[in-house]
């Protein structure tokens, strides 16, 4: 870039006088018509960038420019791309003459350096709002360490469950985790990322079934900065604030079909666009996805992509149903007796063998979260040292079938006992009995029975008629 600087210029030169064809930067005049008076060889760039000659009137910009400045009388200034190079402009009017002259200098070098502080201000600003978001995601990650529950069990099913978690936890492949709304899907997305490598990134959560349609797209990928009414600046996505670590994809089962093509796109070349971007940005990011759906019947109906499910079944794991593991939920149960005790000022400090056998023996359809909830609600109605069990099942019973709210307490006890006499076969007593499934003795199960006049069921009677 010239060390001369346009006001240099200006100041040294003498309008009334001929210009300076020595001079290393673009002179020219124009008549107050337009009409191309003089140019110096220095001007060659800016002539033939405007197709220009002496003798012809100027055109474009550049006439727009002379017109502004002989209206005004004031110097008008402008930046003019010449193929490489960037040419700034001023049009000074003489006064008293019907002379205009345009001096110009040579600012491609400082146009570089404007740009290249512009895109590494703006780069500064992206880094800014990722650290800020990441920072979110940290501290609610810290929140969620020191508040969660750890995956709890001894039980056989828990112990092959870690054993799988360890061994995938260890790569970068990709994991979809498949189980019964309840069962602590999230947890096992947690166990993974912390003990792999990425740890120390963050793990991105998402909820594909919170949000709506029109919103996914933009947390998955971001977005530019105008890309729609009201995005007044450029939004960093999960996958973006995932790089280097691992992005959670829950409920993946509702993600709209419409965006399981992009989803699909990053897992196959690590590569996605914001939204009302061109630029291709590289993400290494390890997928964990999570649904309750079956994703097979999903294929089946048109509702997901049969490519996608491949690309994220790579390795899968089954989160089982607490009534696959219910040797678990003793310790399940003395856990939240802790978590829910402490915050709600109740100690207990047993369970009574027949509250657990009653926890047994019921099939939780809510898996351990239903198993939470009814331990919190037990604790808040237990008054004395021992935990009672009977008011939090009937509200539970209550809510689960509200069109139902009109039983009395001793209708839904006849019905459970009911129910259990006939998965246990009338077995009353004993191993497998309906007594210990329902936490009572057996003397108290046979009065019940009496009181209610349960009646177990008649074989079917199937008669053969000859022909």
């Amino acid at each position: 870039m010239s060390s001369v600087s346009l006001s240099d210029t200006i100041s040294e030169l003498n309008p009334l006088t001929n210009f300076p064809d020595e001079n290393p930067n673009p002179v020219m005049r124009l008549s107050s018509k337009g009409r191309l008076l003089y140019a110096n060889h220095a001007s060659q760039p800016l002539l033939q960038n405007w197709n220009q000659q002496v003798g012809e009137s100027i055109r474009g910009g550049g006439m727009s420019m002379l017109c502004e400045a002989i209206e005004s009388g004031i110097q008008q200034q402008e930046d003019f791309d010449c193929g490489d190079k960037v040419f700034t402009v001023v049009f000074a009017p003489v006064a008293g003459s019907d002379y205009v002259n345009l001096y110009a200098l040579d600012t491609t070098g400082k146009k570089k350096i404007e740009l290249a502080l512009q895109t590494a201000l703006d780069e500064v600003g992206l880094l800014k709002n990722r650290l800020q978001q990441e920072n979110h995601y940290l501290q609610d990650e810290i929140k969620q360490v020191h508040g969660a529950d750890a995956i709890i069990g001894n039980s056989k099913v828990q112990e092959k469950l870690l054993e799988k978690i360890g061994q995938v936890a260890k790569t970068d492949t990709t994991v979809l985790i498949t189980g019964e709304t309840g069962t602590g899907k999230e947890l096992l997305a947690r166990a993974i990322h912390a003990a792999s490598q990425r740890k120390n990134r963050p793990l991105v959560k998402i909820n594909c079934a919170t949000l709506p349609a029109g919103l996914i797209e933009n947390e998955l990928f971001g977005h530019e900065k105008g890309a729609y009414t009201g995005a007044t600046e450029r939004k960093t996505g999960r996958f973006e604030l995932a790089n280097g670590g691992t992005i959670f994809l829950d409920e993946i089962g509702d993600l709209p079909l419409e965006l399981q093509a992009k989803l699909l796109r990053v897992l196959q070349e690590g590569e996605l666009e914001r939204v009302g971007g061109n630029s291709t940005i590289y993400v290494d990011v390890r997928v964990i996805a999570a649904t309750n759906r079956n994703l097979a019947d999903s294929i089946s109906a048109g509702e997901f992509r049969e490519d996608l499910y491949y690309r994220l079944n790579v390795f899968p794991i089954l989160s089982p149903p607490l009534r696959k593991r219910k040797n678990d939920i003793a310790l399940l149960t003395n856990h939240f007796l802790q978590k829910y005790g402490v915050k709600i000022g109740k100690r207990f400090d047993s369970i009574e063998a027949p509250v657990l056998a009653r926890l047994q023996a019921y099939n939780w359809p809510g898996n351990v979260r239903e198993l939470e909830n009814i331990i919190e609600r037990a604790i808040i109605l237990s008054e004395g040292p021992s935990l009672q069990l009977e008011e939090a099942f009937d509200l539970n019973l209550t809510s689960q079938n509200p069109q139902r709210t009109d039983k009395t307490i001793g209708e839904m006890e006849q019905e459970m006992m009911k129910n259990a006499l006939e998965d246990c076969g009338w077995k009353i007593e004993g191993d497998g009995g309906a007594a210990a499934r329902l936490g009572l003795a057996p003397s108290t199960l046979r009065e019940r029975i009496k009181k209610y006049g349960l009646r177990r069921k008649a074989p079917a009677v199937v008669r053969y008629l000859s022909a």
